[in-house]
């Protein structure tokens, strides 16, 4: 059985936090796992902002509720769940998530949780496990599947690493230059053609 297994923000939907950062004017937390690869760094520098801004999660899901999928993503989910299982591995959070999942008819989406405060700020938040990503294409492999991954930034590396095939989409100039011997789509339509290339080789 084989599998394919997508990242989210950038690669379905825009990225929350980018979305987030114009929506409230902080360009600091335009900063995304494009730019940084230490998850947690990322998130602490992201958590103090929102503090500083006396910030909050419904802040945050005022402006997701006002956000789609990037244009195509839908008709690409569903041709792409026709031929093989999907599974979203991402490193946002079920608390972001849900609205965006909808629009998606509701693919399955392993993800990590917020740890709110009283006083429905940030406080914090908890992995799924740690290097989540790669751990569920080892799980898949465990269970005999054959996988394939996308993604578009440094946190989705090792997953692509350890799966069968993987390709990048829509990347940074700089992981293409880091990694020039996977391959990169720039368009839903690539995609899918570097999808069905892997899915038939492995």
């Amino acid at each position: 059985m084989k599998l394919v297994c997508l990242d989210l923000e950038g690669v379905l939907v825009p990225e929350i936090w980018i979305n987030f950062a114009i929506d409230t004017g902080i360009d600091e937390l335009k900063k995304t796992t494009r730019d940084e690869p230490d998850y947690d760094k990322l998130m602490n520098y992201r958590i103090d902002i929102l503090d500083k801004n006396g910030l909050k999660l419904s802040d945050i899901q005022r402006v997701i509720s006002g956000m789609d999928p990037l244009p195509g993503a839908k008709d690409f989910m569903e041709e792409l769940r026709s031929k093989t299982q999907v599974v979203i591995l991402s490193d946002t959070f079920d608390q972001f998530a849900q609205p965006l999942m909808k629009k998606l008819d509701w693919p399955t989406l392993f993800c990590n949780t917020l740890n709110i405060k009283d006083d429905g700020s940030i406080g914090g938040y908890r992995l799924r496990q740690q290097d989540g990503k790669r751990k569920a294409v080892e799980g898949f492999h465990s269970m005999g599947l054959k996988v394939v991954c996308s993604g578009d930034s440094y946190n989705d590396l090792s997953m692509i690493r350890k799966a069968d095939a993987g390709v990048l989409f829509t990347p940074p100039e700089n992981i293409v230059k880091d990694n020039p011997d996977l391959p990169v789509a720039v368009n839903y339509t690539e995609l899918m053609a570097e999808l069905d290339a892997a899915l038939a080789r492995i």
